[in-house]
């Protein structure tokens, strides 16, 4: 293998651009530094980014050859490819423009399916320089003296490639199931998980294989087998696990930038592949602790898969009660305290805006507000926390779970807009539920239960129905989220 020397200056660059993303990680813990966090992330990234272009540059050799004073001389030059240059350069404008239209018009409520599809973008990145490593070694500079691609390099290029196909595949389907092409239940296979094991198994065999043998086939069947696995363990996925599946997503394509960090002797790669692919699977891990999950029961097909294909229909036959704004106004207007859980049809209906005007209005009556955020309310860890923060919600008035769940039994009103799966206490008391053991809000404690929800025929994404809807102290606010709050601001004037 041919030595590269490495500059100090670029390893001291990526050294900064690897501190810069470790606070990035740190500022994004919490809402109040998070505009902080991701300016150390762009700095960083932008450090990275500027560093491996300089370093890596493309270039062409030119022999010169001669005579002077009756002596033969030749040199070699080396000289910046200007076509290669002016392609990397256009790759990264389209990038960058790519990336400015979506950020600038992408709606909060397609974020979940927008992070999928950057994941399946990193997964499939991974996998093309793989592809690229194996058919040109030399150019990547793996290859030993007799040719062949070093041991420690193929390892490294069949976990990427594996990793990086399953982060594709797995984020395609995670994409069509937030976006709503496919359905958000389960899709059971006939012996799932042996079919899983074995190809599984067979993966890691091949690689295996892979390290004595490097004949096309090896590589181009591991790659082939890492497409498929990465459909076949999120498809039987239900929509309750989902924020579980993008954060485990996330840490895959974090640890195959990682891999093919090692390929291209990348260290702000390995660093930053590294970094995202162990915050995403201590996030998986933290939220199947607040979902009462075993995250390898997640990862074999789904908790309560085979509940969630069996039931799930609305019972639309009970009586329930229904209200107007002006009694939703005037209930909480008369409350010492109430309690705001919003959920995916608030996302839906973009009315977080609305609700902060109505937190304020409810203010100005002497109304204590708190607004209270399940883990995995939304489609992607964080989807609530985001969407207050955008309407200006005062931090202070935000509240986890496990801080708020025993108030509610001494609240005057719970206020539900949009929030199914993550308030219903079939999660405690039905062992046939798909959500059963999942920790939920206890909002059927409350004095007045307000439950605003389009309808009585639709159920919640993990497809069950929610007994709050029934009860004797709940009353239903049957309209579109954003105008059904806009009327209570109305009346509470």
């Amino acid at each position: 293998m041919e030595h590269v020397a490495v500059n100090p200056w670029a390893a001291l660059a990526y050294l900064i651009a690897g501190v810069c993303f470790i606070l990035a990680l740190r500022g994004l813990s919490s809402p109040t530094s998070s505009q902080r966090g991701n300016r150390f992330g762009m700095i960083g990234m932008g450090l990275a980014l500027i560093t491996t272009l300089i370093t890596h540059v493309p270039t062409i050799h030119v022999l010169v050859v001669g005579q002077a004073e009756d002596v033969d001389y030749w040199a070699i030059f080396s000289r910046v490819d200007p076509v290669a240059l002016i392609e990397i350069l256009a790759a990264i404008g389209v990038g960058a423009a790519i990336g400015l239209t979506t950020a600038r018009k992408i709606a909060m409520t397609a974020m979940p399916q927008l992070v999928a599809a950057f994941h399946s973008l990193v997964g499939m990145a991974a996998v093309l320089v793989a592809c690229a490593a194996y058919l040109n070694p030399a150019a990547f500079g793996i290859v030993d003296p007799l040719g062949q691609i070093l041991t420690v390099s193929r390892i490294e290029m069949g976990l990427g490639v594996a990793i990086g196909a399953i982060t594709f595949s797995g984020s395609v389907i995670a994409f069509a199931k937030l976006n709503g092409n496919m359905g958000g239940a389960p899709i059971m296979l006939p012996g799932r998980h042996v079919i899983n094991l074995g190809v599984l198994a067979g993966i890691l065999l091949l690689i295996a294989y892979f390290t004595q043998d490097q004949a096309p086939w090896v590589f181009w069947t591991v790659t082939l087998l890492s497409f498929a696995i990465g459909f076949l363990l999120i498809i039987p996925i239900g929509g309750a696990d989902m924020p579980v599946v993008v954060s485990m997503l996330n840490s895959y394509s974090g640890w195959a930038a990682a891999a093919m960090g090692f390929t291209l002797h990348n260290t702000a790669m390995i660093i930053t592949g590294a970094l995202v692919g162990s915050s995403g699977a201590i996030l998986s891990y933290i939220m199947c602790r607040a979902m009462n999950r075993s995250f390898i029961s997640v990862i074999a097909g789904g908790f309560g898969a085979e509940a969630a294909s069996t039931g799930g229909a609305a019972k639309v036959d009970r009586p329930w009660k229904r209200g107007s704004a002006e009694d939703a106004a005037f209930l909480m207007s008369q409350a010492e305290q109430v309690i705001i859980v919003p959920g995916y049809g608030m996302a839906v209906a973009q009315a977080q805006h609305a609700l902060r005007e109505m937190g304020d209005k409810l203010k100005e009556h002497g109304v204590r507000v708190k607004y209270a955020i399940h883990p995995v309310a939304g489609r992607m860890p964080g989807h609530m926390n985001v969407l207050l923060a955008e309407a200006n919600v005062p931090y202070d008035e935000v509240f986890e779970l496990e801080d708020i769940n025993s108030e509610f039994a001494q609240t005057d009103v719970a206020f539900v807009i949009g929030a199914n799966d993550v308030t219903n206490p079939a999660a405690k008391t039905d062992k046939s539920s798909p959500i059963y053991g999942m920790p939920v809000l206890d909002v059927e404690k409350a004095k007045t239960v307000l439950f605003v929800k389009r309808s009585m025929g639709g159920v919640g994404y993990a497809g069950v129905d929610n007994d709050v809807f029934y009860m004797d102290n709940t009353m239903m606010l049957l309209a579109d989220a954003k105008k059904m709050v806009e009327e209570i601001v109305k009346s509470l004037d």
